[in-house]
């Protein structure tokens, strides 16, 4: 194939700019993107050249700079270079090495499109790259999304030769005799990506000839196929997903019913952090009883009655807040609670999520806090009958994803207020209260 007249016909095909529409190149030194910068000034289309120096390979780091540098110069074509501290920046994120240098590069791609009024971000990811993700994705566990490979388009960052396979970009680079510069970590294992690349891809190239050209062939069928996907996905969400603030309901009978509930479940329960070993345990909660829960990383998904219930299980690092005095407003990740003092009201608001409490009975800084095993407090209504926190939770039938939610407002260690739920009874608006505390508790 005629690689320059396939990236014409591609460019056409995919609509990646317009004809004055500006595109920064990535630029590393190696094969691939110096391909691409060699197609971009033949097909005459305007663009930069965006190189990054990530300083982890010593004098061959500067060596790649060089030589992109100057190819640059030699073409007449815009260059844009910086140099990060990847190392420290590793240590300051605690990322690795590849995540690191994908999120400087792009942050500072931004940058530099912003600038020069660049449309759009070229890199030059190919159909090897492709069919490399794909079976990865595949060997991991994937849904319909990890059938599609690496995006064409993806925002402003585009893939013009996603088209081509290796061999092809080999054969342009020794017709052409372009320059390029080899990073010795591509030849390593160390990398899942690496290995793939060394040990799989030419087993399937050996048994089928034409296996890159076919997997490419049906990524971008199954990129096709992945939009009529959607829509059936997102009819489903649409019966079965009911948002409450934070939280996510599903109907247990609902999803009982539900034709492939393997992929339905796979699509509701992915996006927070659930894998696809995960479904098993996900599925027998239809049939599990009230407060058993599978999490992930970041949420658990509880079952409840007649729920499944998503909520956040993040951990955060502000549970105790003083007040110091009123008014006020505080904010936590549950909501806010907005502190006034009024005279007593002829007539005390019947509210959850109001409390008004005799202001002479309470002593600052009072605390907000999550509650705690071991708390109790004498619920209003109920005399002075001492009731511990999780018992009242009990008799209340208070779910096990609300519980863990719930805050206390508490004065010189006596607990005030389960927050949004009860007041106790000892400090409650008497006849002889002249003033009040107001609180009103806004969840998120």
């Amino acid at each position: 194939m005629d690689l320059l007249k396939g990236f014409e016909t591609n460019w056409a095909k995919q609509k990646f700019a317009g004809p004055t529409q500006k595109t920064l190149v990535a630029v590393s030194g190696g094969i691939d993107s110096m391909v691409l910068a060699h197609l971009f000034l033949k097909a005459g289309l305007p663009f930069g050249i965006a190189h990054c120096n990530f300083q982890l390979r010593g004098d061959e780091s500067d060596k790649d700079e060089v030589l992109v540098r100057e190819w640059a110069f030699a073409n007449n074509i815009p260059f844009h270079h910086t140099r990060f501290e990847t190392k420290q920046k590793m240590d300051e994120w605690k990322k690795g090495v590849q995540e690191t240098a994908r999120m400087l590069r792009y942050e500072w791609f931004g940058e530099v499109c912003e600038e020069y009024k660049y449309s759009y971000i070229a890199t030059a990811h190919h159909a090897n790259d492709n069919a490399e993700t794909l079976l990865m994705h595949l060997f991991k566990g994937t849904g319909m999304a990890g059938l599609h490979g690496i995006p064409v388009k993806n925002d402003r960052v585009i893939r013009p030769l996603l088209f081509a396979s290796r061999r092809e970009i080999e054969a342009y680079v020794s017709a052409n005799d372009i320059k390029y510069r080899e990073d010795a970590s591509n030849a390593t294992d160390n990398y899942l990506r690496n290995e793939v690349r060394h040990h799989i891809l030419p087993v399937v190239e050996k048994v089928f000839p034409e296996g890159i050209r076919h997997l490419r062939d049906s990524i971008e069928r199954f990129a096709e196929a992945e939009i009529i996907y959607r829509k059936a996905i997102d009819a489903e969400r649409k019966k079965l997903v009911e948002q409450r603030g934070k939280d996510i309901y599903i109907p247990v009978l609902k999803l009982q019913k539900a034709e492939a509930l393997q992929t339905i479940c796979y699509e509701l329960f992915t996006p927070y952090g659930f894998t696809a070993a995960q479904l098993p345990s996900i599925i027998s909660l239809l049939m599990a009883e009230s407060g058993h829960w599978v999490g992930s990383a970041t949420h658990k998904v509880i079952r409840n009655r007649d729920f499944l219930i998503i909520t956040d299980a993040t951990p955060h690092a502000t549970d105790i807040v003083q007040v110091e005095g009123v008014p006020c407003e505080i904010s936590t990740e549950h909501g806010t609670f907005h502190f006034t003092i009024e005279d007593k009201p002829a007539a005390i608001p019947v509210a959850e999520n109001t409390a008004m409490i005799d202001a002479s009975l309470l002593s600052f800084p009072l605390t907000l806090r999550k509650w705690k095993t071991g708390d109790y407090f004498y619920p209003l209504g109920m005399g002075m009958k001492k009731k511990k926190v999780s018992k009242y939770f009990i008799d209340q039938k208070v779910p096990l994803h609300v519980k863990e939610k719930v805050w206390v407002l508490e004065s010189g260690r006596r607990i005030v207020w389960i927050c949004g739920m009860r007041l106790d009874e000892r400090f409650k608006v008497k006849d002889k209260t002249q003033q009040v505390i107001k609180i009103v508790f806004n969840q998120a």
